[in-house]
């Protein structure tokens, strides 16, 4: 192994500067050198101009940072340690799609150098770091993995909008191929964070942990979706029933939901697949999935059931979460054509999200503004995001945008506080 000492010149190069690389590699700027790369042109003229469609890193930080920022592989060169944080997600079918990470293999091969370190932090199955990325990088390299160079991996922690558990404040869970690799991304990672570091046994540990925290977070709402079912069908708001359970000391605060985004609902199928992999049927995990991808739908059905006819519907909310811009694999385009598909019109309002994004990748026109929308038009108002900003909508906004008799259908509690109307319905999950 090198002798590779870590000093505030130590190279770093971040590959993929999204929702988790960016702030990474702000962070690692304030103690190291380093260098930010992305294949996205756009993304990287952004970034210079200060700006970050993420929402994650605001333009002062990004003004004064001494991040340097790059589309082009050539400018990498050079670095000693490589840390790539491309994306994982899933096709149609649900299975791993392991392009991104393929792909960042075979840019990086031909650019490492004798001693470097490659750390990875996309979400993966346990053995992909080594039974995947290490084969690429050495063939494409000429070097052997192991010898001339080195893997890591620490998981990505990260929840986009979430403005107090960043990356300088989380316990970063760190491994590496052999104990010098272990201790050097130790110094690396813990010259960023207050939150220390937790040093994984080996490099499938740390895969392994981080694919399970998100399914379990996935199973859990899963248990709460279905008992929302259930208590749907008995005349149960299942909110009411989760604040008198929730008086007892040991009990789970999970809420119901539309579970979409790069992380909850996608990571567990990364974990299925390794488990039929090995021939072992993954019941629990693939019974939560099945729940939460059907959530959609199940409360389109409840909000037209109380609904005569047709008409227009006004959804509030397209994100995949509350206050953030983020619209990867949001469940709340399912709810829109679930609506649909029942014969009702449905225009939506998003406070958060981009309208050339949602128009690019859902064909939705976001409505500019509320205020603009006709007066008594719609035949239910439907609050599918809880951005702070529809918690605080006034009755009399809802008796303008609604006709008489109009329900307000609220998903998230976001209006369970609100005075009953006069002459509106109000329903809640």
């Amino acid at each position: 192994m090198s002798s590779l000492s870590l000093t505030s010149d130590t190279r770093i190069a971040v590959v993929g500067l999204g929702y988790v690389g960016l702030p990474l590699a702000v962070a690692l700027a304030k103690k190291f050198d380093v260098i930010g790369f992305d294949i996205s042109k756009q993304r990287i003229s952004e970034l210079k101009d200060g700006f970050d469609r993420t929402d994650e890193i605001e333009k002062k930080r990004l003004d004064e940072s001494a991040l340097e920022l790059t589309s082009s592989v050539d400018d990498i060169h050079g670095a000693e340690i490589y840390i790539v944080t491309v994306p994982t997600p899933v096709d149609e079918n649900n299975k791993p799609d392991l392009t991104p990470v393929r792909s960042s293999c075979e840019i990086l091969g031909p650019v490492i150098g004798k001693n470097n370190i490659v750390v990875f932090e996309s979400t993966v199955y346990p053995g992909v770091t080594d039974e995947l990325c290490g084969p690429i990088l050495a063939e494409k390299s000429g070097l052997i993995c192991g010898e001339d160079f080195y893997l890591g991996y620490s998981p990505e922690r990260i929840n986009p909008g979430d403005k107090v558990h960043t990356v300088d404040k989380i316990t970063k869970v760190i491994s590496g191929q052999t104990p010098e690799v272990l201790e050097i991304l130790a110094e690396v990672y813990g010259a960023v964070t207050s939150g220390g570091v937790f040093r994984a046994s080996s490099i499938r540990v740390a895969e392994a942990a981080k694919v399970i925290e998100n399914a379990q977070r996935d199973i859990n709402i899963g248990f709460i979706n279905e008992i929302t079912m259930i208590f749907q069908k008995l005349g149960i708001s299942v909110y009411d029933v989760l604040e008198a359970a929730g008086t007892k000391w040991n009990f789970l605060n999970f809420t119901p939901g539309l579970v979409g985004g790069h992380c909850i609902g996608v990571d567990p199928y990364y974990l299925a697949e390794r488990a039929k992999q090995i021939n072992h049927d993954p019941r629990i995990i693939l019974s939560g999935r099945a729940i939460n991808d059907g959530m959609a739908d199940f409360v389109a059905e409840r909000i037209c059931a109380q609904l005569s006819g047709s008409g227009k519907i006004l959804v509030l909310g397209l994100t995949f979460k509350e206050n953030c811009p983020d619209l990867r694999n949001t469940k709340a385009t399912d709810l829109i054509n679930g609506l649909k598909v029942r014969g009702f019109g449905v225009d939506v309002h998003d406070a958060a999200a981009d309208p050339k994004e949602a128009k690019l990748f859902f064909d939705v026109d976001l409505k500019p503004s509320l205020e603009d929308l006709d007066d008594h038009s719609y035949a239910a108002v439907v609050g599918v995001v809880s951005h702070d900003c529809y918690k605080d909508i006034p009755l009399a906004e809802f008796e303008r945008l609604l006709e008489p008799g109009g329900l307000i259908a609220d998903i998230k509690a976001m209006w369970r506080g609100l005075e009953k109307p006069q002459y509106l319905r109000k329903w809640q999950l």
